[in-house]
């Protein structure tokens, strides 16, 4: 869409000679978020794909157990001996970092338990089981301690994203219109100051000629 003509009078000059220092000013306000978030993000990429690394490899190891846990039970036996289930709770609070909304997990429950505290005996339940269930508690803690770092990073990601498509729009679309409607009402007014110059010069070379 093309650019609203300006009028051109040393007032609309001045203004849009403001607007194009704001803009540069938010331009450069903007980088720099941007740079920042890019940095933090770069300091919790590489916990955050060790940490995926390891829920992967924990996923094998845990669905290889409870395949051998059926192969030795069945089903049904399994699934009784998973009973009761137990509910785990956690306590998120907001935090904020470089202004984006995030949360963080300050509050957790321990998910991995001993023999005793699965209520089950030794005995009956076999190695396999207990090894299933092992498994299953450690992928359960990975996934916790992967949680509110992902939903940082997805966060950070978003928001330096955004950071850069306002960058592009201010340098690309709104400073090139600014500087072209500076240059045209400027342009204007010189050659309105070279036409009041030369009447002003004919007036006075026709007041010396009459003298």
């Amino acid at each position: 869409m093309k650019a609203p003509r300006l009028a051109a009078t040393r007032v609309n000059l001045l203004r849009a000679r403001r607007q194009l220092a704001r803009v540069d000013k938010g331009a450069g306000l903007l980088k720099r978020k941007r740079e920042a978030l890019v940095r933090e993000l770069f300091r919790l990429a590489r916990p955050a794909a060790d940490l995926r690394t390891r829920i992967g490899e924990g996923f094998v190891e845990a669905y290889a157990s409870v395949l051998h846990a059926l192969a030795v039970h069945g089903r049904t036996s399994l699934r009784a001996m998973a009973w009761p289930e137990r509910d785990l709770e956690v306590r998120i609070e907001p935090n904020q970092v470089w202004g984006i909304n995030v949360s963080d997990i300050v509050e957790r429950p321990r998910i991995r338990r001993t023999l005793d505290a699965r209520g089950l005996a030794p005995g009956s339940t076999g190695p396999s089981t207990a090894e299933a269930a092992t498994h299953f508690e450690n992928l359960a803690e990975l996934l916790l301690d992967a949680a509110a770092g992902e939903e940082r990073i997805r966060r950070l990601g978003d928001a330096a994203a955004l950071s850069a498509r306002r960058v592009r729009t201010l340098e690309q679309r709104i400073t090139p219109r600014l500087q072209g409607q500076i240059a045209t009402v400027q342009r204007t007014l010189e050659e309105r100051e070279r036409e009041e110059h030369l009447r002003l010069k004919r007036v006075q070379q026709r007041r010396a000629t009459r003298r």
